[in-house]
């Protein structure tokens, strides 16, 4: 399960990049691992990590709400099902915490992904897409390893092309 999820993550990045179609991975997924679940919740932060883990926030989106997400099969494979907690914040002003996760080089982001676990972090365990948000700011974010919160128009994206399962748009850097 951990290699799937690694997989998964650096296809979603080349998917991202335009590199690679998303579609593709699951072409390239071998049968005895084509069954399990894609994604694995919200990914593992290792008490051995020397990465300070996400703090407890009362005024951000639980990575455990947007982690709750349930799989189905459907026409294109596997797809979301999300809880009615979950569309409620759909196209709703809401701010989500995590680690960025640039998709581009350079010093300051305006599109990157935050994660409930920092990806950088070789004691970790990444999760699948439902512990992941697409950000678009209005303005450059610079890049840092510390835990980030952005709040802006949230999205749940119910057949991403990409295969994300949230997005956030318009959004701006939070204390």
């Amino acid at each position: 399960m951990k290699c799937l999820s690694s997989c998964f993550i650096v296809a979603v990045l080349l998917s991202l990049t335009g590199m690679l179609p998303l579609s593709s991975l699951a072409q390239s997924v071998p049968a005895r691992t084509a069954s399990m679940a894609l994604g694995s919740g919200p990914g593992v932060h290792s008490p051995n990590s020397p990465i300070t883990p996400l703090p407890e926030r009362v005024d951000v989106v639980p990575w455990a709400l947007l982690t709750a997400v349930r799989m189905r099969d459907g026409r294109k494979g596997p797809r979301p099902v999300f809880n009615a907690q979950q569309l409620a914040l759909h196209f709703r002003l809401q701010r989500v915490q995590g680690f960025m996760m640039p998709l581009e080089p350079g010093e300051k982001q305006n599109h990157f992904l935050l994660s409930a676990v920092p990806l950088t972090c070789s004691f970790c365990i990444p999760g699948g897409p439902e512990s992941m948000v697409e950000v678009f700011t209005r303005t450059a974010v610079k890049y840092t390893t510390e835990p980030l919160a952005v709040e802006g128009k949230f999205e749940v994206l119910e057949d991403d092309s990409n295969g994300m399962y949230y997005r956030m748009t318009h959004a701006v850097s939070v204390r």
